[in-house]
């Protein structure tokens, strides 16, 4: 019979007190977004762009990687309309309909047409001749419920982003530069890790942005 003070024990309790720690701050901060009036989700959707717009890495970048927002995520729309304005080669993330749990990216145009996937969120028609590798894009925004300054991340709790992100995160594609949106709001003092977890190479928000060294960018 194990012990219950075997190591194995012990790891697993570690494991569960984190995820119950990171399920208790997911819920509290996407209830914070969602306090967030219609107006000033508005108000900040138009201050990202700016924001965005601003950034050296987002501005040398030819192709990005974006996403559709969804729920109480800070808005999106204004950013996708305007990276396409400003000639910005723009693809957006599908459900990989093989690896589950994966995203694919595929090309979109100002005038695509979009479909809600299983989760309601838009997504491009999956077709293959618009996938996207890695490789080729030069700078991913991607969403998130809170981070905090080590660059850690946690999302909705469905791994996609890590999973795809993981060869990037053992120091494949070193000219992708990975970077969080997120409202003011969302930071935190700490985010608790898991060892799958994917951290950031920054984050930016409707009034301010950051950048974190990671271990496989030294």
């Amino acid at each position: 019979m194990q012990s219950i003070f075997s190591p194995h024990a012990t790891h697993t309790t570690e494991a569960q007190a984190i995820a119950a720690e990171r399920a208790a701050l997911r819920r509290a901060l996407r209830q914070r977004r969602q306090q967030l009036t219609a107006d000033f989700q508005q108000q900040a959707a138009q201050q990202l762009v700016t924001q965005v717009l601003t950034q050296t890495d987002v501005l040398a970048a030819e192709r990005i990687a974006l996403y559709h927002s969804f729920g109480a995520e800070l808005g999106t729309q204004p950013l996708i309309d305007a990276l396409l304005a400003a000639g910005k080669k723009l693809c957006l993330p599908v459900l990989h309909p093989f690896a589950k749990g994966h995203l694919l990216m595929l090309n979109v145009e100002p005038h695509s047409e979009y479909r809600l996937n299983t989760f309601g969120i838009p997504e491009p028609p999956l077709d293959v001749r618009n996938v996207v590798r890695l490789s080729e894009i030069d700078c991913m925004l991607v969403p998130l419920v809170g981070f905090d300054l080590d660059g850690q991340r946690i999302g909705m709790g469905g791994g996609f982003y890590d999973r795809t992100l993981a060869g990037w995160a053992h120091g494949r594609y070193p000219s992708l530069h990975v970077l969080g949106l997120a409202h003011d709001c969302q930071q935190v003092e700490r985010i608790p890790t898991q060892p799958w977890d994917v951290a950031l190479g920054g984050v930016i928000t409707p009034t301010q942005s950051w950048r974190f060294s990671l271990p496989h960018s030294v």
